[in-house]
């Protein structure tokens, strides 16, 4: 049987990001994917119009209907809206027996707040302790640690940060430095670095989301974190390369390009 992932995120109708994307990353490295919806969007790749967060309840129901009957082998989170889910997915993954990928998605590529203000302290204090990765690019990475977070020596501090607020893994994601797009990872006191030119186009729509389904992905296959990440970003890479060139605005990436050539988890 394939592997299992399981993807708790907002509804992204355009399908770029949020559990759209999550579900075409899974089933493109060979995970059968499944989905918790934790909010609903109506948008497309020229911005979000509305943002309506499910119940907690509904939420933490879901969650358990999936683990009673089809336990994932890893899990990520993406959007979570507000603290109410933020903290029914908190409590729930302390008990989970798998690793969690926390994606600590705060605003949309259009510049919409995707979590409420007083939920990102829910997020550093109940649910990032229960991360075996944490996910943040800059501006999220800034907005966790309280101080601005714009290069290498900057994303170095803020993962150092991180790690002593009770994350286990923390990858800072440089997409949006000035040069190449670097993302650094720090895993049990070392450093890894991974590499990528930057791209010059607008459809990026749905990066954060696809990465970390990706390295989610990797973790339900049982690879180690580190090549995992480093899997991930060639896919990603590759993705927004040949991007279909889709939408008025920021259109998404390609979710067909291929997983790494010669790996077993690719589909055939």
């Amino acid at each position: 049987m394939p592997p299992i992932a399981l993807s708790i995120a907002g509804s992204d109708p355009s399908g770029g990001a949020g559990i759209q994307a999550d579900l075409k990353t899974f089933h493109q490295f060979g995970v059968y994917g499944e989905a918790v919806i934790t909010l609903l969007t109506v948008q497309n790749t020229v911005g979000v119009r509305r943002v309506e967060c499910m119940a907690p309840e509904l939420v933490r129901e879901q969650i358990e209907a999936v683990l009673d009957d089809l336990p994932p082998a890893a899990a990520k989170t993406g959007a979570l809206g507000n603290r109410a889910v933020v903290e029914a997915v908190a409590e729930l993954a302390a008990g989970f027996a798998f690793p969690l990928v926390v994606d600590p998605v705060m605003i949309s590529k259009h510049g919409a707040p995707l979590i409420a203000e007083d939920a990102r302290e829910a997020l550093a204090r109940r649910l990032m302790p229960r991360a075996r990765l944490i996910t943040p690019n800059l501006a999220e990475a800034g907005a966790l640690t309280g101080f601005p977070v714009r290069n290498l020596a900057d994303m170095r501090r803020a993962a150092l940060r991180l790690r002593d607020m009770g994350a286990a893994a923390v990858l800072v994601k440089g997409g949006h430095l000035e040069d190449d797009a670097v993302d650094l990872l720090l895993e049990g006191g070392q450093w890894h670095e991974f590499s990528a030119p930057r791209i010059p186009t607008r459809h990026t729509h749905g990066t954060g989301c696809t990465y970390s389904a990706a390295i989610t992905a990797g973790l339900a296959a049982g690879r180690p974190l580190a090549e995992a990440v480093r899997r991930a970003k060639a896919f990603l890479s590759e993705a927004i390369r040949t991007n279909p060139g889709l939408g008025a605005g920021s259109g998404p990436v390609n979710h067909h390009a291929p997983a790494e050539a010669g790996d077993p988890a690719a589909p055939r």
